[in-house]
């Protein structure tokens, strides 16, 4: 037993020299790992041959755990299995790249499991500070950060842009995609479109709008409009592009859609938009103009519409034609 006990301090001791050797390299050699950050939990140190990581005490409790729960020195796994598992590979990877000497240092931000089970956010940086003649990995320092409130205040600037980037992308009056965000986006379509899958692309225009507006006003108009984008959207599905195309005209693209299918739904609208005209006590009618994507670019496709769109008005308005 007391041999045991004896070996045991001897392999303290050993640790221990390793650690203070460590620390006076640190402050002759600067191994470029002191920084000035808010959260700094202290350095840590791991033994390489043994697999000893001796720590700052607040890498650990940070986690919420107590010091008397933990050793003064784990092995590496304790922090490792702990990791996040979307980030466990990456972190493993980053090491392991480190360890072979292909990178100048371990770097990584990660999200590691506290005692409660929730996850905190860490800055890890370390490097092997000790190698055998070899080139195997003997020794490696490093410090860690809980960047857990950066983190938490990224994510909430990152919604809030993404906030600011969905309104820009907006039509303010109907909340459909505007003019610029609708080229782009059926753009897309047309370039991500798989051979012989079909897109069709309809453009909508109110009958005698201009007239509704001088007769009722542009407060009356502007509901009409609104009226008509609800319409729209209650009967598209997810993947189709609604957009506002400017005034009165909109547009609708179905991709994955037959041409009778789309006109099927168009009628739906020019219906339902007809019906609308009773209870408002006003004669709503729209007229639409309808082609299938044929390889032409967004703005070629739209103006293709557009003709049959006015082929429409020309035969006497409230009308769908297509190609």
């Amino acid at each position: 037993m007391k041999e045991k006990s004896y070996e045991a301090l001897l392999e303290r001791i050993e640790a221990l020299e390793k650690i203070n050797d460590q620390l006076l390299k640190d402050q002759m050699e600067d191994v470029k790992l002191s920084y000035n950050w808010a959260g700094s939990l202290g350095h840590w140190y791991w033994d390489y041959q043994t697999n000893k990581v001796t720590y700052n005490p607040l890498k650990v409790t940070a986690l919420g755990y107590e010091l008397s729960e933990i050793k003064e020195e784990v092995n590496y796994q304790f922090f490792t299995e702990k990791l996040h598992p979307e980030d466990y590979d990456m972190v493993m990877d980053n090491m392991l790249m480190h360890l072979k000497g292909l990178t100048p240092a371990y770097e990584v931000e990660y999200r590691i499991r506290t005692k409660s089970g929730e996850y905190k956010w860490y800055y890890d940086r370390g490097v092997v500070t000790s190698r055998s003649k070899d080139g195997k990995p003997l020794f490696l320092t490093g410090i860690v950060f809980d960047i857990s409130e950066k983190k938490r205040v990224q994510e909430e600037l990152e919604e809030k842009n993404k906030l600011l980037r969905e309104q820009s992308s907006r039509d303010s009056l109907t909340q459909l995609y505007n003019h610029r965000t609708l080229y782009e986006k059926l753009q897309y379509m047309m370039d991500h479109i798989k051979q012989y899958e079909p897109l069709i692309v309809a453009m909508i225009d109110i009958d005698d709008f201009k007239l509704i507006n001088d007769q009722k006003g542009h407060v009356y108009g502007d509901q009409i409009l609104v009226e008509l984008a609800r319409i729209m959207k209650d009967h598209t599905k997810k993947d189709d592009l609604v957009a506002r195309y400017g005034g009165e005209e909109f547009l609708i693209a179905f991709p994955k859609s037959a041409l009778q299918d789309a006109k099927n739904i168009l009628n739906d609208i020019r219906i339902d938009f007809e019906k609308l005209g009773q209870s408002y006590k006003q004669k709503l009618t729209i007229s639409v103009g309808v082609v299938p994507f044929e390889g032409f670019s967004a703005r070629e496709t739209i103006h293709q519409a557009d003709i049959k769109l006015y082929q429409a008005k020309h035969e006497g308005k409230n009308k769908i034609i297509s190609s």
